[in-house]
């Protein structure tokens, strides 16, 4: 009889510890009032409390990085408003389970009601078919739209879709919103209340939840669970011990990515040697692709070097060749030469512009004629047809130059390089002067 009490008893206990929700569930915010954070859109007088609160929604695009409270705002709502809710995953659901969905909110509203609302997860990850099967439900209002995405909406959401909703940002959140919460969660919680829990130090929850409040909660959670006393003091040793974990953020596939090249190159061009290591050091800790960051470095090296500094190229790309014979750790230090060169060169864009600037004039002038004397004429009709007829060999000239005509004839005057006169450019341009006279006058 006791060893079977014992074992429903376990039964019982097992069922309990596995059914029992994350506790970045259980603190789920439930009103505005209880939503922590985003005070610029839910705030007093904000534009989407005064939404929510009036009762009327039009579609909207939730746009933040994740566990900032995009789906919690949707779940708000639905609890606010009295319309049906529908809720899609963009990772499990196809444009079937869109069609089912529409045809279901078709049926589910009445004259004059709030349409329903259909609320999808990771709109980014939706196909184009799968968005345009939305269009005309959205457009009609048989449903009002209201998406979540972690990816920036203008290159992942269709424009006509993106056109018919409203797009607003959340932010991560801030340290002050954070601490909140581990407040909150301590004092609040049915389990962690049971438990004796001193926040001594958060500088580590908040390193490793980087503005995420739901790793924040489930890293509190896995130290908390790792203890076996009831009094539990979080210092920054504990946190770092029980995660051993690198902390930082770094989507490769992701904006996070994007935004952290981006910084790296402008930090470069705008000759900050230490801000392009320490961008470039997020990327390496993030687990970057070293052939990627080369890459970057080369094209650096072209479009905002340039003539400026011409053996930045080199460089650059013998960091490259570097990167491809070594591999890390050894190539990170080819690439912060490379990095520090670049960031610390004279700058010129003047081929990146003048490049630019032809590709331009060729798709408005369309196919000119090659000037008859710049022509080839390797058979005797197309020197009877004057090709070739008139070339100036420059070879045959003092100082190897004749001048003469290269540009087409309707584009003869044209200019398309700029000298922007750096140390180095400077020299060229001068040559140019000598050589073409007043039509290299800027």
């Amino acid at each position: 009889m006791f060893i079977q009490f014992f074992f429903v008893t376990l039964q019982c206990s097992l069922f309990i510890f596995f059914v029992m929700e994350p506790l970045a569930e259980r603190l789920r915010p439930k009103t505005l009032d209880e939503y922590i954070g985003q005070k610029h859109l839910v705030g007093e007088g904000a534009v989407l409390r005064n939404m929510i609160e009036s009762g009327h929604i039009s579609s909207f695009i939730l746009w933040g990085p994740p566990g900032v409270g995009k789906t919690t705002l949707a779940q708000i709502i639905a609890n606010r408003l009295d319309t049906p809710f529908y809720t899609l995953s963009a990772v499990t659901s196809g444009v079937k389970d869109v069609r089912d969905v529409i045809e279901r909110a078709k049926g589910s509203r009445f004259f004059g009601s709030v349409s329903p609302i259909l609320f999808i997860d990771e709109i980014h990850r939706f196909s184009k078919s799968q968005q345009d099967s939305l269009l005309g439900a959205v457009e009609r209002g048989i449903v009002t739209l209201i998406g979540a995405t972690t990816e920036n909406p203008s290159f992942e959401v269709i424009r006509p879709l993106l056109s018919r909703c409203q797009l607003y940002v959340l932010k991560s959140l801030e340290k002050a919103d954070l601490e909140e919460l581990l407040q909150r969660a301590i004092t609040t919680d049915a389990e962690l209340k049971k438990l004796d829990i001193r926040l001594t130090e958060t500088g580590a929850l908040m390193r490793y939840s980087g503005g995420d409040a739901r790793k924040l909660l489930n890293i509190l959670q896995l130290v908390v669970e790792a203890e076996s006393s009831q009094t539990i003091e979080i210092t920054d040793k504990l946190v770092e011990s029980r995660l051993q974990q690198n902390p930082l953020a770094y989507d490769k596939q992701g904006e996070m990515h994007y935004d952290i090249i981006s910084a790296f190159i402008k930090s470069i061009r705008g000759s900050d040697p230490d801000a392009a290591l320490y961008w470039m050091a997020r990327m390496i800790e993030g687990g970057e692709d070293p052939q990627f960051i080369a890459r970057r470095l080369v094209i650096s090296a072209s479009e905002d070097i340039g003539l400026a500094n011409p053996n930045a190229l080199l460089l650059a790309n013998a960091a490259f060749d570097t990167v491809m014979k070594i591999g890390w750790p050894e190539a990170r230090i080819a690439l912060a030469e490379a990095c520090v060169y670049l960031a610390t060169s004279p700058k010129s864009n003047s081929a990146y512009c003048g490049i630019n600037d032809a590709l331009a004039l060729v798709k408005e002038t369309g196919n000119l004629p090659v000037p008859l004397h710049l022509r080839n004429a390797p058979t005797q009709l197309m020197k009877q047809l004057g090709y070739s007829d008139g070339y100036k060999y420059p070879h045959d000239y003092p100082g190897n130059f004749a001048q003469q005509q290269y540009m087409p004839d309707e584009l003869h005057d044209t200019r398309l390089w700029h000298a922007q006169h750096s140390p180095s450019e400077e020299k060229q341009y001068q040559q140019m002067l000598r050589l073409w006279g007043e039509r290299f006058k800027d």
